[in-house]
């Protein structure tokens, strides 16, 4: 559990949000941050947009459940199928990037478990270049008023990052 948060308390330091005040103040045991990270590149060579988003497990799960009322294992999944198609589902809703003034279609690759996190893959074709980007994020804000989402879009190696503070859930980046 160390390791997990010392990860993710590097990647908040470096887009400046103070994580140890939090993990320090009287909060042992509970979860110390609510977060999504977003990553988006432009593969020029493909002609696509490469999306991940990566949200902590117990979350995602909590917020699947409440939004679908049913049964949500992400980790070990009876129905494999099902869990993707509400991941699938879910970041669809809550997730819409427009790239040069083209609302994009977002297609599921899917999604795995890697340490405290689940990552969903998405891939968006037939995006030859890009100059500008405009995403509206609001994944697990209906969970955690405290919740942010971090974004990183990286086109032709140029690598731009923000921050949305639950309400703000829009940002742009210009290439």
């Amino acid at each position: 559990m160390v390791s997990i948060l010392f990860k993710w308390s590097l990647l908040l330091s470096l887009v400046n949000i103070p994580v140890f005040s939090t993990i320090t103040s009287g909060n042992a045991g509970k979860h110390p941050i609510f977060m999504s990270v977003t990553e988006i590149e432009h593969n020029s060579k493909d002609k696509t947009l490469e999306i991940s988003c990566k949200v902590f497990t117990d979350d995602l799960e909590k917020t699947l459940r409440q939004t679908y009322k049913g049964t949500v294992d992400l980790i070990n999944p009876k129905d494999k199928a099902a869990m993707n198609k509400l991941v699938s589902d879910y970041v669809q809703q809550h997730l819409s990037i427009t790239a040069d003034g083209k609302k994009t279609a977002l297609q599921f690759i899917g999604y795995e478990h890697q340490e405290e996190g689940i990552l969903s893959y998405f891939q968006v074709n037939n995006i030859t270049a890009v100059k500008k980007i405009a995403i509206v994020n609001n994944i697990l804000y209906e969970y955690k008023q405290e919740q942010i989402g971090i974004i990183h879009v990286t086109v032709d190696g140029n690598r731009k990052s923000t921050k949305l503070n639950n309400p703000e859930d829009k940002c742009s980046f210009e290439f």
